[in-house]
């Protein structure tokens, strides 16, 4: 099938024929630095022509591809310097993630910064290579703050109207010197809200406080300072809300046209309890040869157009950013939690996947279509749970015509487990925190969150459905947005498998088997089930995810190492990611007359999956801190009591501790430990008493008190109570 491909643009608009490529083409031409007037007569450009160049190269330099040189510039690429954002670790060295996702990060450490803030948008000069790390380098431009205004903490008043005040982001090492007019008030502690000015000493910045935030103990707060620490935006444009406000409510002839009529079929959704916006609807029955497997997911294509406001906001902000009492989405809520969402009762838009199984779970055939359905049911995991797995009577009958459906869903989810598990797909047990809040929103309860196999059930049917869906876009030879897992660190699992090896307890076989030949999906599975319900569970689990590499968009199929899947995309989740828009609109491009739907090319699938990886890990990240800074709280009152943990990580300066009745984390420092003199043996992961050999390891069972929580850093600081193992037991 041949189709049409639109080149992707620059970015810029041209002025008055003078092209930003063919400024930049000239630049690599000449393989010299160049000024204006050597590009005008080069380019043969007329006077009037002047300021159009001008504003190309301001254009250019904006973005980072070209860089000043006294009256010159200078093309970045030829100079060593790259474009990327800058990460900065709370130690205060950083790492800028280039925007060519081709190339790899480049360290600079906390002198090398020139101003430049976690988040920001940079250029990095390259200094030198570093044998088998990442590249060294220096700031030398901050092209886009990633953010105008930081919460700050009151330190002290210096004047009538002036505070020095601390950023509550740890990552900025700074303090800022604040004129708060109209809120002389603000006292020491308080929290605030500040826009930052120039800088005035190498770690002291000017500011204007704009607002007063509220109490630090309220979640919701902390919320606020998490989305502002990473620029999460919060509101939509006017010309956003106002494409979503213009959408017809009901679907219309037109709309259905062309789709297949699925709306006389049980299709139900099955999501958590506090689930607002339905992205997926199954319907599963039994066929002559198996299972027949129909995955519905809502059709945001239809009502976001590519170029549209709802389409640019939806890319800036990549996918949706989830709180424990809020959450930010990728879409307006008139689509979210409306015309885009699978509510029971309702007609809606759907692409769906037909998959037909063996008796085995095997997939003999997978077909890809428009649909038009009407879930009859929305479904939580917990009724599932009690109907399925619990047999319970009651929610048996409440079900009526869903469970027999559901009965053949789960054995073909069943099915599909144990063909993903017996190919080498992993599945980590490791617990994920539920926050539960009293009438006041305050955290009064940390638990595990409930994990059963009727959560599997929908894993396993959007598994299956990602996979046909990127293998019938790969078999007509079309581009695709590939979720992609690169293999693990072979270092970091050498490490595990030689410290497993050494040990007499479970795991010990499968390291020996994984050292003697190639590490694969299959061996580390092996290695999970060998250690699973022993005490070198956590331990192993832990070690092998981290050694895990991230998972990351990409134009280019290289396979899922965690799922052990040849072709992989995200395609069930529109409404919350956008890179399962890009899918869909591939989809209906692959379903429609050839040549009808110009495609993207690998260029700018490649530069939208760097930007949709960024806009990734800013959620991880956000998600991260929320969560530390909810447990500091959850833990400020309890300053003194003794908790039972797990050894979760090791370092020259300590260990950390995951407190298992309040599933945080908390840090045991060695300068603490007053009985001995402790080291760090990095290559067997233990630390050890130099006299008495007391020794702690990844996986090991502490008993910690709490001594302090830093609410500003989210750091919990423990003390040892009881915990420790001769060394002689281990090595």
């Amino acid at each position: 099938m041949s189709r049409k491909r639109n080149k992707p643009g620059s970015g810029i608009e041209p002025g008055s024929g003078i092209e930003p490529r063919a400024v930049l083409a000239l630049f690599r031409e000449r393989k010299k630095p160049l000024q204006a007037a050597e590009l005008m007569r080069a380019l043969r450009a007329k006077k009037r022509d002047k300021a159009a160049l001008e504003a190309v190269l301001d254009a250019l330099v904006g973005q980072g591809k070209l860089i000043r040189i006294g009256r010159a510039l200078g093309l970045a690429e030829s100079m060593s310097m790259l474009t990327g954002r800058l990460e900065v670790q709370r130690s205060g060295v950083g790492f800028v993630i280039p925007e060519d996702p081709r190339r790899k990060d480049v360290f600079v450490g906390s002198g090398d910064m020139s101003g430049a803030w976690h988040g920001d948008r940079v250029v990095v000069a390259v200094l030198r290579e570093r044998r088998g790390k990442n590249r060294e380098g220096r700031i030398v431009r901050v092209l886009a703050r990633a953010r105008d205004t930081l919460p700050v903490r009151v330190l002290k008043r210096v004047g009538p109207e002036m505070f020095l005040c601390r950023p509550m982001d740890p990552r900025l090492g700074f303090n800022l010197m604040a004129r708060a007019k109209g809120l002389a008030d603000l006292a020491d502690g308080d929290l605030a809200l500040a826009s930052p000015g120039q800088r005035v000493e190498p770690w002291l910045w000017e500011a204007d406080i704009t607002g007063r935030l509220g109490r630090e103990d309220d979640v919701e707060v902390q919320e606020t300072v998490v989305k502002f620490n990473h620029a999460i935006p919060t509101a939509f444009p006017g010309a956003a809300l106002a494409e979503a406000g213009a959408l017809a409510e009901t679907l219309s002839e037109a709309d259905m046209a062309g789709r297949r009529d699925l709306r006389d079929l049980f299709f139900v959704t099955i999501d958590g309890a506090r689930a607002r916006d339905f992205d997926d609807a199954v319907f599963v029955e039994r066929s002559k040869k198996g299972f027949r497997l129909q995955v519905a997911i809502a059709d945001v294509s239809h009502y976001v157009r590519p170029g549209a406001a709802l389409d640019l906001e939806a890319r800036e902000r990549g996918n949706s950013y989830y709180f424990p009492r809020s959450v930010e989405p990728m879409l307006p809520e008139r689509l979210s939690n409306g015309l885009c969402s699978l509510n029971p009762g309702q007609d809606r838009l759907a692409l769906a996947v037909a998959m037909d199984f063996n008796a085995k779970g095997g997939l003999i055939r997978a077909e890809v279509f428009a649909a038009v359905i009407n879930s009859r049911a929305r479904l939580t995991y917990a009724q599932v749970k009690r109907a399925l797995l619990d047999r319970d009577r009651a929610e048996r009958a409440a079900l009526g015509p869903a469970l027999d459906m559901l009965e053949q869903a789960l054995a073909l989810a069943r099915l599909l487990y144990a063909r993903r598990t017996s190919r080498g797909g992993l599945d980590f047990d490791l617990p994920e925190p539920d926050i539960h809040f009293n009438i006041y929103g305050e955290a009064v309860d940390i638990r595990p969150k409930p994990r059963h196999f009727g959560h599997q059930i929908i894993e396993e049917f959007m598994i299956a459905a990602n996979e046909a869906v990127a293998g019938f876009l790969e078999h007509r030879d079309l581009p695709c947005m590939y979720r992609v897992h690169p293999d693990p660190d072979p270092d970091k699992l050498s490490n595990l498998f030689k410290i497993l090896s050494r040990t007499a307890g479970p795991g010990r076989t499968a390291a020996a088997r994984a050292s003697e030949g190639q590490i694969s999906p299959k061996v580390l599975v092996d290695l999970l089930k060998e250690v699973e319900g022993t005490d070198s569970e956590y331990l192993v689990n832990r070690l092998v995810l981290r050694s895990m590499k991230q998972a990351k968009y990409s134009p280019d199929n290289e396979g899922h190492f965690g799922l052990a899947s040849d072709c992989y995309c995200h395609f069930t989740s529109p409404i919350r990611r956008y890179a399962d828009l890009v899918v869909h609109r591939l989809v209906k491009a692959a379903l429609a007359p050839a040549g009808d739907t110009p495609l993207p090319g690998r260029k700018e699938l490649l530069g939208l999956a760097g930007q949709l990886c960024a806009m990734e890990r800013k959620a991880m990240d956000a998600e991260r801190e929320i969560l530390k800074r909810i447990t500091a709280l959850f833990l400020r009152d309890k300053v003194g009591q003794s908790f039972g943990g797990v050894i979760s990580s090791l370092a020259d300066y300590g260990f950390r501790i995951d407190l298992k009745e309040a599933m945080a984390e908390g840090m045991v420092r060695l300068s603490t430990l007053h009985d001995d003199y402790y080291a760090y043996w990095a290559s067997h992961e233990l630390i050890v008493g130099e006299r008495t050999g007391r020794t702690f390891r990844m996986g090991q069972s502490v008993t910690v008190r709490v001594e302090s929580v830093d609410l500003d850093r989210a750091e919990v600081s423990l003390s040892l109570v009881q915990g420790g193992e001769d060394v002689k037991d281990l090595v």
